[in-house]
This record gives structure tokens, sequence and C-alpha cells, in this order.
């Protein structure tokens, strides 16, 4: 069965992506007749270089996501995985020549169909008398042992793109530009990686992995790479990656060793995540300067792509001061990124944390066993939590991403830990303080972000007193805090439902005489009831209310955790004969 795309038709796709670019871009124009791109300022080039490049399409944003000033001057496009026609790719070099520019240079990647069309499109030209060049980039670094075709062209070539343009871009003659951009090619290897094929439109993908495979060393084709290893860490993927491309007993590695200056690429080949993109780019940065290698630049993005392949390259350029002019040289091309002008290596990546305000002395010290309650609450809450955690997870894939009893049980061990460095502060107001910070740190997502604004709002009422009344007032103004920020209401099926239930309870702590353990024995039935309740209620907030189906048939799992955190805080104190 052949994989889904979103197109007309598989016969027409590459004209359908090529005339989109342009109809978006209104500094590119197409070639009538032609699946050719071109600068719509071709007539302003008189007396400079034309660069031309192109080759199969799905290789997007590569090739005409980098026509522009100080880079290409036009691209030709194949179909699908394809080289293009040789009429095409000649009437894109007549259309520079009469245009009036000093000579074209063609910038093709290795590969047999490639070669011959825009060679022989090359020798028609040149019967023509008009004056073109070709380089053949090869900067592949898979095969340690050389096949007769050579090493096949990949990310690289947009590199090659880059300083061909901005050569052309100041002046420079084309025999000048042919021989320096052939010199710069020599000091490039890429290398890719994925975790799965792509497949051409109409087609079933072009290989199968097991789920614990990778495919090492593969081109950009969708065809299968030198050789399949199990699945690892983003670490240790680059480390191997790395250690093959720079490997001197490797005949098409890149000559990069301590001490040199690399331009680095790091190049999405189309289905990998921008998350996991920046983890192997950050990655490929640290393992390169434990090495000793400086990267004077880095690329990060999706350069030349394999249709939706999950998976990437790493592209090395050896650079000094005079190659990256070139490569910093200012650009139109839509696909180039806005690239700092600085070395990535040597560079401050991190600020010192801003200082926190002291401590505020507070009137509410409690003694050594009220303390001691505060401890075995915490812990018990704890457990409980780590105890509920499957089920609360179970109970949110129904409505959610099935996490809450990951997040909360993340909350739980982030308190065990902090409980282990010392004794909690004597002051009720600064404990709850002091968890609000932690479960902001450690427990993210909304659970933590609503807990945090609950126990931050919560301790304001505690610093002066922590009578009975008091705690019911922190209580109210939790409460009051979660509803403003998280716009949820009681009925709304969240975790609020379970601790509105109890504030209203905890109203009686106000009165005179009121007994601790009686109201909050209530207040806990009442939480756990509301949190069953939730089960009939229709989602009004969080995740849940994006649900197509209107009721659901399981307890909020927020909820439940908000009454089980309430009933161990009930249990202790009960243990305790408070």
């Amino acid at each position: 069965m052949s994989s889904k795309k979103l197109v007309n038709s598989v016969a027409g796709c590459a004209d359908d992506a090529l005339a989109g670019l342009v109809a978006c871009n209104p500094n590119l124009q197409l070639l009538q007749g032609h699946r050719v791109a071109l600068r719509s300022d071709l007539d302003t080039l008189k007396g400079r270089v034309a660069v031309l490049s192109g080759g199969g399409s799905g290789h997007e944003p590569a090739h005409a996501g980098f026509i522009g000033k100080g880079m290409l001057t036009g691209v030709i496009a194949g179909a699908v995985f394809a080289s293009p026609a040789v009429g095409s790719i000649l009437a894109a070099i007549r259309a520079v020549a009469q245009a009036g520019t000093a000579g074209t240079l063609l910038i093709v990647k290795n590969y047999t169909g490639d070669r011959l069309n825009f060679g022989l499109a090359r020798e028609q030209a040149r019967a023509e008398g008009i004056p073109v060049e070709m380089v053949v980039i090869g900067d592949d670094s898979a095969f340690t042992v050389l096949k007769k075709a050579g090493r096949r062209g990949l990310c690289g070539t947009v590199l090659i793109h880059k300083v061909a343009g901005a050569l052309a871009e100041a002046g420079v003659g084309l025999e000048e530009i042919t021989e320096r951009v052939s010199a710069v090619a020599k000091g490039m290897g890429t290398l890719g990686v994925s975790l799965s094929s792509c497949s051409v439109p109409g087609s079933k993908p072009t290989f199968e992995l097991a789920a614990d495979e990778l495919e090492l060393g593969l081109g950009i084709h969708g065809e299968a790479g030198v050789r399949r290893v199990k699945m690892a860490t983003a670490n240790e993927i680059v480390t191997l990656m790395l250690d093959h491309m720079m490997n001197a007993s490797n005949v098409s590695h890149v000559s990069v060793k301590s001490g040199s200056s690399v331009l680095l690429m790091v190049n999405n080949l189309g289905g990998l995540s921008f998350l996991e993109l920046g983890i192997m780019a950050d990655a490929a940065v640290r393992s390169l300067e434990s090495r000793g290698v400086k990267i004077a630049r880095a690329l990060v993005g999706t350069f030349m792509s394999a249709l939706e392949m999950p998976g990437i390259s790493l592209t090395l350029l050896l650079v000094d001061e005079s190659l990256l002019k070139l490569i910093d040289a200012e650009t139109t091309a839509a696909a180039w990124p806005n690239v700092a002008k600085v070395s990535v290596t040597g560079r401050k990546r991190s600020r010192a944390a801003p200082i926190e305000p002291k401590e505020t002395h507070d009137s509410t010290t409690v003694g050594g066993v009220a303390s001691k309650q505060m401890v075995l609450v915490l812990e018990r809450v704890c457990t409980t939590l780590l105890g509920l955690e499957e089920h609360l997870n179970a109970l949110d894939r129904a409505a959610g991403d099935g996490d809450c009893g990951s997040t909360h049980s993340g909350a739980a061990r982030a308190i065990q830990g902090w409980l282990k460095e010392g004794p909690p502060p004597a002051s009720p107001a600064q404990v709850l303080s002091k968890l609000s910070v932690l479960l902001l740190e450690k427990m993210g997502g909304s659970s933590g972000a609503l807990y945090g604004l609950f126990l931050t709002a919560a301790a304001q009422p505690l610093k002066a007193k922590t009578d009975l009344p008091a705690w019911s007032l922190a209580m109210d103004t939790g409460l009051e805090a979660m509803q403003k920020y998280g716009k949820a209401a009681p009925g709304d099926r969240t975790m609020l439902d379970s601790l509105w239930a109890a504030g209203q309870e905890l109203q009686a702590w106000k009165k005179p005489g009121a007994d601790l353990l009686q109201v909050l024995t209530k207040a806990v039935k009442s939480a756990e009831a509301a949190a069953e309740a939730t089960k009939n209620m229709e989602a009004g907030a969080g995740r849940a209310s994006y649900i197509s189906s209107a009721r659901l048939d399981q307890p909020d799992p927020g909820a439940v955790a908000a009454a089980a955190i309430l009933r161990a805080i009930l249990e202790v104190l009960q243990s305790q004969g408070v």
C-alpha cells in the first residue's frame, strides 16, 4: 500500500510544488514550458556569472529555495528523485546567457543521471558558443571503499551553492569560481542516518527497518545506507556518525581533526521533529568540541530533504577566514538561514541565574512537633501519589496525553528529594512557598503551574497567623488564584472540582470552636465525591474540553489526585491524634 501524500496528482506533483514556491515568492519566475525557476531580476545580472543547479524534486527546500541574490541564479527540477530533462537544462542556460550573463556555472550532485543530463546540456550550450563550466559535488562520507561511481552528492552541495553565489555576486570570473568551489568541495563531508525510509508519491516505502534499527549512511533518494545499527541515544548516534566521518581509514572521510575549524550543518531529512533536531544539534556541537574541533558556524534546519524521511545528515566543511566571508555574504535566498556571523565555539552559552530575594521573616514559626507532622504529611502525600501513578495515567489517556500520574509522581519524587536535604522551614507559609517553587520547576505541565499558583497564593494568609480560620482563608486564596489564571470553574471537570468541594467544607474552620479533624473529614469526603462526580460532567476546561465526545465515562485524573492528597493529609493527622 502506498503512503498518503497531499498532492493533486502523482504525475504533476513536482510542477505543482515548484509553482507554489514561485507563486509565494515575487523574486522568482518560472521559465515557460520548462520546470525551471529563475531569479525575477535576471536582467540585472549582465556581466556577472550565472550559477545554475538542480536535480530531482522531493529535496525541498533544495533546490529552488536557494535561488536569490548571492546564491543561485536558477534551478532546473526533475520529477521526484529524477534528473531534470536535458532540454530544460539547456533552456535555463540559454535564458541566463540571453540576459547578458558572463558565462554559467552548473553545480551538479554526483549521480549518474544528473552528470549525464547536465553534462549533455553543457556540451550543447558550449557548441552554441555559451561559456559553461560544471562542477560535480560528491560529499558523501559513508563509503569506506570507494566505488567507481564515486561519492554521492548530498546536503553539502547547498554550501557550494552559497560559496559560488557569493563569488558570482562579487563579480569573480567563471574560471576562478570553478576552481575555488572545486577546492572548497574537497574539504567537505556529509553523513546521514534515518529512523525509517520515505516513499515517493504513489509508491511504497523504499526499504523497511525494524523498530530497533537505524539506517546509517543513506542517500537522499530513499536508498538504503551502508549498514544498519541498533537504536541508541542521540549522543551515541552522533558519536557513531562523527567517528565514521572523521576516521582516516575511511577513504571518503573528511579531514577534520583536533584544531580544525569547521562549519557544521545539521540537516533535517524531512520528517524529524524540531525537538529531535535540536537534541542532535546539541550532541553534535558537544561531540565536536570534545575532540578539539572549533565550530566556526552552525546551520541547523531543513536544507536538503528526502521527502518525509525521519532522519538527519551532518555536514562538516573545513573553513578559513576567506571562506567564512563567502558563507557570511548577504543573500536573498528564502531558505538560507539567518546565521550568526561569529564562531559558535568559545561563546558563553549560559548566564548566571538571578539572585533570589532573601526570605522575609514571618511570625508563624511552629514548634518541633508541628514541624515533624509537616514532614509526615508530605511523606504520606508522596507515597500516595507514587502508588496512584498508573491509575492516574490510565484515567488521563481517555482525555489527555496519559501522563497525569507520571506528572504527579515526578512531583512526589522531587518533594522526597527535598525532604532528604534537611528539615523543611519552621514556617507553614515558607513550606508552601518552597513547595510552590519545587513543583513549578519539577512537576511541569499545567498541573505544576496550577499547584504552584495555589500554593503561592495560599501561603500569603499564613504569614500572619496559622490558626484554623487562617488555613480556611489560605484555601480560599489558593482557589481564587487557580480560577483567575486557570479559567476553570466548579463543574468544568478539573482538579478544581475536588478542591472547591473541600474548600466549601473548610469554611466551618472560620467559626469559633470548630473541630479540625471533624471539619477536615467532611472536606475529604466532599472532595472524593466531587472527584467521582466528574465522570458525569462535560469538560469545560483543560485538554479534555477539546475531546469530540461531550462526556467521558471516567473521573478526571486531576480531581482524583487532589482528593487523594487531601485524604493523605487527613490520615496522618488522625494517626497523630491532632
